[in-house]
Formats: C-alpha cells, sequence, structure tokens
C-alpha cells in the first residue's frame, strides 16, 4: 500500500496521527470530495454551499493534502483567519490550472479588475468577515472600464462570466436589484489565489492591450 492510501485508510478509520477533525472521522466519500473539490475549484471557504465538511476537512489534515497536492505542483494554503483553504502554484513555477490556461481575455480583465478591486478594499480597510468585500456589478463594469479603456460586456454576459469565478472560489454573485439594475458582488479572499502577486504586472501587460479586441468580439456575440 502506498503511502498517501495508507494515510488515507488512517484518517477514515480514526487513527490519523496527521489532525483530528470534531465529531465522527470524514467517511471514505467526503474524504474523496474533499481531494476533487479542492483539485476543481481551487479555493474552497468554510461558507462554500454544497460541499458539506471539505473546509474542516481539508483544514483538519492539512500534512496529508499537502503531500497529495505537492506532488501535482500545488501548494496548499490555509487561512484560519479568512476561512479559506486553497491550492496555489508557487512563485517562479508554470501554470497549468484550468483557470489560468483557459480564460479568454476578457474573462482575464473580468477578474484582475476584482482583484484590484479586493487589493484597494483591504488598504483602505473596507473589508468585512471572512475579509469579504462587498461591491456590485456596476462598480466592476467601471472598474474594466477604467482598466481597458474599453467597452466591457453587457451586465447580462458579465455574470454569465463571473459564474466562472464563483465556481473557483473567487466571487459570490448575490440577487439581482430590478431598481438598480445591478447584483450584489461578494469578493472573496480567493481572488489573491487564483491572482497572486507575482502575476498581476505579467497579466496587465499580456490582457490590457487586446481587451478592446476581445470587449468587441464578445459585444458581437451578444448582438
Amino acid at each position: 500500500m502506498s503511502l498517501d492510501l495508507k494515510e488515507f485508510q488512517e484518517i477514515v478509520d480514526g487513527e490519523s496521527v496527521l489532525g483530528a477533525i470534531a465529531g465522527k472521522p470524514p467517511s471514505p466519500e467526503e474524504l474523496t470530495r474533499a481531494l476533487q473539490a479542492l483539485l476543481t475549484r481551487q479555493c474552497i471557504h468554510s461558507s462554500t454551499p454544497s460541499l458539506g465538511r471539505t473546509y474542516e476537512i481539508v483544514r483538519a489534515f492539512a500534512p496529508f493534502f499537502e503531500r497529495y497536492f505537492g506532488a501535482l505542483g500545488y501548494k496548499l494554503e490555509v487561512h484560519g483567519r479568512d476561512q479559506t483553504v486553497a491550492l496555489s502554484v508557487p512563485k517562479d513555477s508554470q501554470r497549468y490550472d484550468a483557470v489560468y490556461e483557459r480564460l479568454t481575455k476578457i474573462e482575464t480583465i473580468i477578474l484582475l479588475s476584482l482583484r484590484l478591486m479586493w487589493e484597494e478594499a483591504v488598504s483602505a480597510q473596507e473589508v468585512g468577515d471572512g475579509g469579504v468585500v462587498e461591491t456590485t456589478t456596476g462598480e466592476l463594469i467601471d472598474r474594466i472600464k477604467t482598466v481597458t479603456q474599453a467597452d466591457p460586456p453587457e451586465e447580462g454576459k458579465l455574470l454569465d462570466l463571473l459564474r466562472l469565478f464563483q465556481k473557483h472560489g473567487a466571487i459570490r454573485v448575490g440577487k439581482r436589484d430590478r431598481v438598480e439594475r445591478v447584483s450584489p458582488l461578494f469578493i472573496l479572499p480567493g481572488v489573491r489565489i487564483l491572482i497572486p502577486d507575482d502575476y498581476v504586472a505579467e497579466i496587465l501587460e499580456w490582457a490590457v492591450p487586446a481587451a478592446k479586441d476581445e470587449a468587441d468580439i464578445v459585444a458581437e456575440e451578444v448582438a
């Protein structure tokens, strides 16, 4: 039996020396779900819905997850204050994670704008519990205009694009205000994992010059 499989069995049997969790030990299904969810979502918060005890399991048995994902080139990050567990790519390592590899330029601009808005709120001490920053799609659209000097996608298309980042733990999208015609956004600390400091300048250089062309393409698709 390999070390990882042995440690997996010890965790579900309640015999692991790597950590402990309140209540009963995780079942094999719970531990498998935690591995799969962290790999596919990349950032998980204690408030992430539909994942059961995934956050608690990863945090409780962090050494197991560190070894498992370390073999894939990831670094496990556990942020107790923000109640976040996440996979990041170590500095100077090549990125092959799904978010970074598959983003279009306009999606990259949106994610970069969210990261800048979160960073500014942190600097201004305007962050809520768990490192959450509250804003709206209207404010995000204004920021995209500032960053790109181009027209952003209309709100319906923007919301479709934001669902990708919601899945990966960067934001939560609230119910649309029909009067104000905007949707509340909650920028989560996971946004700094998806766009770490090392990549901000690189992404600005890569994405911003072509953002107007990408926005034009999106506008044509909507039309």
